[in-house]
């Protein structure tokens, strides 16, 4: 078989085996289908596939026969090889333990799903829930009986995970890493996402750490000085600096106008989706997977001359008559879009390169959607898409009171990054002895406490979904290295154009640095390429350690500025999108836009109305 042939053949056979998986992904973790048997199977396979270690050699003697490093059948060759040494697993024994663990976590997610989460509400009543809806009470109720209720089912939460397969899940996992030549599972995961040692990790989380400690731990004296000492609760503290400013948001920020403004914003930053079909699962409803993501069934990549445009789900878990529901709507529309946006435009001529698994960086693949999300925090982009059903914008004193509540705990929100990785490596890092409910429970608290400076955080450890997914666990500390990226990024547009929200390079910039070459470039070397700087985590620190009258000066110069610039044209996004309730259509582009804002906006009037509660 030539080179040619080979790779082709390549590309269908992965295609055809990460489709039947992702497929069957979508579905039982959107609870449309309790098939979960089968997509434990279906994921073996795909693990099958992309374990194989006789690809390695076949890949070597194919690029061997092209000659040309610069020949794109080579490039695309030598993609498939570097994605097969990250996943080749050689021995039985280490298959084995795979395929034990595969269906170690799907038991475990399918029992999590019938898991009923509970709190008491304002009247004394019990409440089914959700983990979004639980987090929204704890940051926005302002009965306090319902914040501590909503905290204790997160609570009780973490010790149903341990008692319900999550320690003989750690035990399994660090086998199998010490079966590929690893201390532990913490230690292969950082090399397999990262492509970087732990220790190497650690001297950058270490630093910043370092770097941030300071603000926050003036940060929580100042609240308890203001608020008390309760406020440091973990059911009182996120409410006693942002419930009320997320209040005076949330009428100009109505999730029904979400979609509409994600898609406007998104056009007039010129991002487009080169003819991508999204599917957006947008509202919390029983059994469903409690975290939002983003996955590509079909990643994008030239098939030769022929464009295979890319097939992006992405979900939330709104509630739409919750407080905030509105803001974190269209956060997640901005990440999961960000993601869908980056997975869409990869210009590669193999899906090797397009797809968000190993050697895709997490803090690569997250840099993209972090990057778009953080632009709802600037003052601009709110003046200019946050408005009430009278059609005026959002006031300057809300804006204020936003900055005022936000900035002192930018250092612990970012620091709530950072205690996932130091509570993932310890845990692992425990002889299976020690993997008792008591010890790792103490060991979360006193990981909260040493990073956090709280006795709990207001979202346990072990209540994060993450944790419990072998693709996701012990990766957390990609989003921090995502958002070290994000404020480079940042400065580097700040500094060329002098503003962000609707800036028309930005789309266009972000597809030629940050997407076209996919995983075929470093994380590191597409920073480089766009800022001509190396990966720097400095400016990441600077914002968390601005003040607050430094906070809002930015913010109102950024006002300013927008207000004298002409307003950016909407560009079309180039994609077919279909806003789906699981196995119900609610909404389509396919005549318009406008037709599908219209669509959404009325099924979630009529199903929800404007009640917040």
């Amino acid at each position: 078989m030539t080179p040619k042939k080979y790779l082709n053949q390549l590309n269908a056979d992965y295609l055809n085996v990460h489709l039947a998986k992702e497929e069957l992904f979508w579905t039982t973790y959107m609870a449309t289908s309790d098939n979960h048997q089968g997509a434990a199977e279906a994921e073996k396979q795909w693990v099958n596939f992309i374990s194989d270690v006789s690809r390695i050699t076949e890949l070597k003697n194919q690029i061997a026969a092209v000659k040309k490093d610069d020949d794109p059948t080579c490039i695309g060759l030598k993609g498939w090889l570097r994605f097969f040494e990250v996943n080749a697993i050689e021995s039985d024994e280490a298959q084995k333990l795979k395929a034990d663990l595969i269906q170690m976590e799907a038991t475990l997610f399918e029992r999590r799903q019938n898991y009923p989460l509970e709190y008491t509400d304002q009247d004394g009543n019990r409440q089914s829930s959700s983990l979004p809806e639980l987090a929204s009470h704890i940051k926005a109720s302002n009965h306090e009986s319902v914040r501590k209720s909503a905290h204790q089912a997160m609570l009780d939460l973490e010790q149903w995970v341990l008692e319900n397969g999550f320690i003989d899940l750690v035990k399994k996992r660090n086998q199998f890493a010490r079966s590929q030549g690893f201390t532990d599972f913490f230690d292969y995961s950082v090399q397999k996402t990262e492509s970087m040692t732990s220790s190497r990790l650690f001297e950058i989380l270490d630093d910043f750490e370092v770097r941030t400690h300071d603000r926050l731990f003036q940060s929580l004296q100042e609240l308890t000085v203001k608020a008390g000492q309760d406020a440091l609760a973990g059911h009182n503290f996120k409410f006693a600096y942002a419930g009320d400013a997320m209040r005076l948001l949330d009428p100009y920020v109505p999730f029904e106008k979400s979609l509409r403004r994600w898609v406007e914003s998104f056009g007039r930053l010129n991002i487009e989706f080169s003819q991508a079909e999204l599917t957006l699962d947008l509202l919390d409803r029983k059994g469903k997977y409690q975290n939002g993501f983003c996955h590509g069934p079909v990643p994008s990549f030239y098939d030769q001359d022929l464009w295979i445009p890319a097939r992006v789900n992405f979900t939330s878990n709104a509630s739409p008559s919750q407080i905030g529901s509105g803001y974190s709507g269209i956060v997640t529309l901005f990440h999961e879009g960000g993601h869908a946006a980056h997975f869409s435009n990869v210009k590669m001529n193999a899906p090797c390169f397009s797809q968000e698994f190993a050697p895709t960086s997490m803090a690569y693949a997250e840099t993209q959607s972090m990057f778009c999300d953080s632009l709802l925090e600037d003052a601009d982009w709110l003046k200019a898409y946050a408005y009430n059903d009278e059609g005026q914008a959002v006031t300057d004193d809300i804006l204020k009171a936003l900055t005022e509540s936000n900035q002192p705990f930018r250092a612990y929100e970012e620091r709530s990054i950072l205690v996932v990785p130091y509570f993932e490596r310890a845990l692992y890092q425990l002889p299976d002895a020690e993997l008792t409910p008591e010890i790792i429970t103490q060991l979360a608290r006193s990981t909260e406490k040493r990073i956090l400076g709280l006795d709990v955080s207001p979202r346990p450890l072990m209540a994060i979904p993450h944790l419990l997914s072998n693709e996701s666990a012990c990766s957390y500390q990609g989003y921090l290295l995502a958002n070290m990226a994000v404020y480079q990024t940042r400065a580097y547009l700040l500094g060329k154009f002098g503003y962000l929200s609707d800036n028309p390079n930005i789309g266009p910039l972000l597809a030629e640095h940050y997407w076209a070459s996919g995983n075929h470039l470093t994380h590191s070397q597409t920073i480089e390429s766009l800022t001509g700087e190396p990966f720097s985590a400095r400016y990441l620190a600077e914002a968390c350690n601005l003040t607050v009258e430094q906070a809002w000066q930015l913010q109102i110069a950024a006002i300013a500025a927008m207000q004298k610039r002409d307003r950016a044209k909407i560009n079309p996004l180039h994609a077919n999108i279909n806003i789906v309730d699981g196995d119900h259509v609610l909404a389509t582009n396919q005549q318009s836009d406008k037709q599908m804002f219209d669509q959404f906006e009325a099924y979630i009037s009529d199903t929800y109305g404007r009640v917040r509660s």
